[in-house]
C-alpha cells in the first residue's frame, strides 16, 4: 500500500480513513459546526493538506447516505484534487432539500476521497476516429437500445 502524506491543521479532527476493508473512499470530516439552508452552497473545511502522489489525483465524492437522507451533496461532484495541490481540502457542499436545513457537526463525515491513477496522455489530433458499436449515440442510448430506457 502506497502512503498518502497528510498534514492536519486541526489535530482534533481524525485522519481520513476507510470505513471497511476494501472500501474505495476515505472518509473526510468537517472541522466546523454549520447549518446549511435549503439550496445553500458552502465551503466546509477539513483541516487537511494532502500530498497526492504524482500520476494520481483525488476525487472528492458525496456520501450517499447524506445525499439520499438529507439532500446534502457536493456542488462540484466530483471535486478534483491534483497531485501538486497543497492547500487545504475544502468540501463544496450544497443542500438540495427544498425545505429543511442540514446541520453538519464538527468531526462528522461529510465526503469521501478516492485516489485514482491518472496516466499522462499525449494529445493527438486526427481527421477521423475509429467506429464503435455505440458510435455517437449519447445520453441514455444504452438503456434505450435494451428497451429499458
Amino acid at each position: 500500500m502506497d502512503p498518502l502524506l497528510i498534514k492536519r491543521t486541526d489535530k482534533d479532527v481524525p485522519l481520513p480513513s476507510y470505513a471497511y476493508p476494501g472500501d474505495a473512499g476515505l472518509d473526510l470530516t468537517s472541522t466546523v459546526d454549520i447549518s446549511i439552508g435549503p439550496f445553500e452552497r458552502v465551503l466546509i473545511p477539513t483541516g487537511l493538506h494532502i500530498a497526492i502522489p504524482e500520476g494520481h489525483a483525488g476525487l472528492v465524492l458525496p456520501r450517499s447516505g447524506l445525499a439520499s437522507k438529507q439532500g446534502l451533496t457536493l456542488a462540484n461532484a466530483p471535486g478534483l484534487i491534483d497531485s501538486r495541490y497543497r492547500g487545504e481540502v475544502m468540501i463544496a457542499a450544497i443542500n438540495l432539500d427544498p425545505h429543511a436545513a442540514v446541520h453538519v457537526s464538527r468531526g462528522s463525515r461529510i465526503a469521501q476521497l478516492v485516489i485514482i491513477a491518472t496516466p499522462a496522455m499525449e494529445v493527438v489530433e486526427v481527421e477521423e476516429l475509429d467506429d464503435t458499436e455505440r458510435g455517437e449515440r449519447g445520453f441514455g442510448s444504452s438503456g434505450v437500445a435494451r428497451g429499458d430506457g
